[in-house]
């Protein structure tokens, strides 16, 4: 394992916005400049008060980033505008007029060295239907929280398998780490991509906000009627409420709560899991994939890819995705991950079908200070939390965040929409006590 800096730390974003000085005394600060905290951001100036964002790393998007490569836009972290028809983003985006563009209902399907027959394919989309029917179903019945993989019904076949991984994938952690209460929240269909990235579509989003960059927040004191927000330079900024966007992971750890935080909320926050999501990217120009944005599932050899994107926005470029197991398997190593990802695509198409394939990079936001993974995970057992982190504290001290999303968590949609959740709360409460 190498000490440098994960690789969306070493790229410059696509897009940077202009942004404004934050005011020295602003009605509420918000924690944090990722969707969220752009959403809250962008709400509480809509309702008319002040607002000071404060955002630890050198830019804005938090685990939505774009940078450029051999003259393409390219995600290094999220990509998918997930749920379309419930996504603010979507909704945003359509009015803006932004490039949306929806994605592929077909995929391809590989079977060793060949092409899927159509039956293979058919299997296939049947095994998930049933597994998200049975597993909706479970988790609907009102009985005890348990792990989701509980739920895989019988008579998957031989696909039983690959519904667990890719179910694995999407959710962050393997389906046994999972709670089944909360497997469906998440709406699969009607997903969207944008063109020029989904890290770029929010950086615009962020333009004009008074946003201090590199100034990560060390304390939260409530203090009187409002609040003192503390620096890690020593700094402070005094405010009637905070919105805190952070990721749950980097809560535990980062920021100090004076007085501490309620023991629910406390408990809510330390009972989450990281999720794990990560990919490489390919630039492969003879890949034997055609058409763009698809999804494709390489079964059959002896390393399935829990996930692959093929021809991002038409390009030659394809995102392997890897989940948590895959990743434990590699420690996380940069190099590591390439070597698998060859093998892996080799079994598939042969040694020479790789003469042009290049790997990039490889993203680690589980390595990033600001992140310590791709989203929260709610483990069996711990549904309730994300509900318990919407409750106020002190009615100062809001909470932010995919992780506080039950529709939409591990998303940045759900995020923004939870930012603008927070700022709503926090503004009817602040205009109500404005003498």
């Amino acid at each position: 394992m190498t000490d440098k800096p994960p690789a969306h730390a070493r790229f410059r974003p696509s897009s940077i916005p202009r942004l404004a000085p934050p005011p020295a005394n602003p009605d509420i600060v918000v924690i944090g400049a990722g969707a969220a905290g752009i959403g809250a951001a962008r709400r509480l100036l809509e309702r008319g008060l002040s607002v000071a964002v404060l955002e630890a790393r050198d830019r804005v998007g938090g685990r939505a980033v774009t940078v450029r490569l051999r003259g393409h836009a390219v995600d290094l972290g999220a990509h998918w505008l997930h749920a379309g028809s419930i996504n603010p983003l979507v909704r945003l985006g359509r009015a803006r007029g932004e490039p949306l563009r929806r994605a592929p209902q077909d995929s391809h399907v590989r079977v060793g060295r060949r092409p899927g027959r159509p039956e293979e394919m058919r299997a296939s989309a049947r095994a998930f239907d049933l597994a998200d029917r049975a597993m909706t179903l479970a988790a609907r019945d009102g009985g005890p929280d348990r792990p989701a993989a509980d739920a895989l019904p019988p008579g998957l076949g031989p696909w039983r398998a690959r519904v667990a991984l890719v179910h694995g994938l999407v959710s962050g952690r393997p389906l046994g780490e999972v709670s089944l209460h909360d497997f469906p929240s998440l709406e699969y269909g009607d997903n969207l991509f944008i063109a020029g990235g989904y890290g770029a579509y929010l950086a615009r989003l962020a333009h004009g906000l008074p946003v201090a960059l590199s100034t990560p927040v060390a304390g939260v004191a409530r203090t009187g009627e409002g609040v003192r927000v503390e620096t890690a330079a020593g700094a402070a900024v005094s405010a009637r409420a905070v919105i805190v966007t952070a990721p749950v992971m980097v809560l535990r750890e980062a920021i100090r709560f004076d007085p501490p935080l309620p023991a629910s909320i406390r408990a809510a926050i330390d009972g989450f899991s990281n999720g794990i999501y990560e990919h490489a990217v390919l630039h492969w120009p003879s890949s034997p994939f055609r058409g763009a944005d698809r999804l494709a599932s390489l079964v059959g050899g002896r390393h399935a890819p829990p996930g692959l994107l093929t021809r991002i926005d038409g390009t030659p470029f394809h995102y392997v995705e890897l989940d948590a197991p895959s990743i434990a398997a590699t420690g996380g190593d940069e190099d590591a991950v390439r070597r698998l990802v060859r093998r892996v695509l080799a079994e598939h198409v042969g040694s020479r079908g790789l003469r042009d394939l290049s790997i990039p990079l490889v993203s680690q936001w589980r390595r990033d200070p600001w992140s310590l993974g791709s989203w929260a995970v709610v483990p069996p057992g711990h549904a309730p939390a994300r509900a318990a982190l919407r409750e106020p504290v002190g009615e100062r001290i809001w909470f932010a965040g995919e992780a506080l999303s039950h529709r939409q968590w591990g998303t940045v949609g759900g995020a923004y929409e939870e930012g603008a959740r927070a700022a709503d709360a926090a503004a009817d409460r602040v205009l109500n006590r404005t003498p």
